[in-house]
């Protein structure tokens, strides 16, 4: 099957591609479409994370958990949305720590991240698509057997990748990072249900860069300016 992946995560992951689960999860999405369901991210933008961040660039991994799943918000990057598309609340919070802990003055009217992953930042979910206003309703179709087998590669493969793991869901995927050659930073999520229990004040974007710049890397640049 021709999977649309960017050429290095498609060399990386070949073994994955011929797998039972992944084939039941391209037969499943072909079912949804056959059905007239509204799928989110548009297929093109599926793998967009890894379009954006190819393996050979990847320093820091954001993981969330499923797209978002109103009309013109997900595009295949955890966290983010598409220019014109107003930061939804647990964003609004990631930029508030940004604020409080770098002193950048992060856009409210824009929510795209390509800049961060363009840079080496993966914002990967856990889980790929969603079915419009359906939250999880993808969860257990067998993504998540995709995206561990991504983390373990990058923890198998790479050295000194930084890890954010946000809230409990985000914490469970602690067991498939090798933490004696990667950093491990752990918060609770950015969701307004949960940011004042940890995550306000948890430091990770200076934490990540002083990381970064402790092995001769480029540390990122969080600031995003509006077209």
């Amino acid at each position: 099957m021709d999977v649309h992946i960017e050429s290095s995560w498609k060399e990386a992951l070949k073994n994955e591609f011929t797998k039972t689960y992944f084939l039941e999860i391209v037969t499943f999405l072909k079912m949804e479409k056959n059905a007239v369901k509204i799928i989110y991210p548009p297929g093109q933008l599926i793998f967009n994370a890894f379009t954006q961040t190819p393996f050979n660039k990847v320093k820091v991994v954001i993981i969330g958990q499923d797209p978002y799943h109103n009309p013109g918000q997900a595009h295949g990057l955890s966290f983010s949305v598409p220019s014109g598309v107003k930061p939804p609340p647990s964003l609004m919070n990631i930029y508030k720590e940004i604020n409080s802990s770098l002193g950048i003055a992060m856009p409210a009217e824009f929510g795209n991240l390509t800049k961060w992953a363009e840079q080496g930042v993966m914002l990967l979910n856990a889980i790929l698509t969603v079915r419009a206003n359906e939250p999880g309703s993808h969860s257990k179709i067998g993504w998540m057997n995709f995206t561990d087998a991504v983390i373990k590669k990058i923890s198998d493969e790479k050295s000194g990748i930084i890890f954010l793991l946000w809230g409990k869901f985000a914490q469970e995927k602690r067991a498939l990072i090798d933490e004696t050659k990667h950093h491990v930073l752990k918060a609770a999520h950015p969701s307004p249900f949960s940011a004042f229990q940890g995550f306000f004040g948890c430091n990770h974007f200076v934490k990540t860069n002083e990381l970064l710049t402790s092995q001769g890397l480029q540390p990122i640049d969080w600031k995003l300016l509006t077209p």
